[in-house]
């Protein structure tokens, strides 16, 4: 099969400040203007995050990123020095903690338009 994901768009308050808030947190260069509309955020595998502004309070979007364990201690670490809410499980039941699903890492939290961020070192189920 050769179907593959390319782009999504997440539709947000503020582009630009969504955008910033993701590039910064997980070490990316700047997003780039795709037209009037959008901010596009490459991710590695070759998928684009499509910022774009809404003109209604967007519903949360879950979005969840697998990244290597270097990659979590550097994201989990800016999440920590901006003093960002994180939870171990999505009911957000256990605040302040990691999950150590499937042999490997996990947390949740929120970017600034509400929509619930996961970055895991290992897929679910593997």
């Amino acid at each position: 099969m050769t179907i593959k994901l390319n782009h999504t768009i997440v539709n947000v308050r503020d582009k630009r400040a969504s955008a910033k808030f993701f590039t910064e947190l997980f070490g990316l260069p700047p997003a780039k203007p795709f037209g009037s509309y959008f901010l596009t955020v490459q991710l590695a595998n070759g998928v684009t995050l499509d910022f774009c502004d809404a003109d209604y309070k967007p519903e949360s979007q879950h979005y969840a990123f697998l990244v290597s364990e270097k990659e979590f201690d550097q994201i989990f670490g800016r999440i920590q020095q901006r003093g960002l809410d994180y939870w171990a499980d999505p009911a957000k039941k256990r605040k302040g903690k990691i999950n150590h699903h499937d042999g490997g890492r996990g947390v949740y939290f929120e970017d600034p338009s509400g929509h619930f961020l996961e970055i895991i070192t290992r897929p679910y189920g593997g």
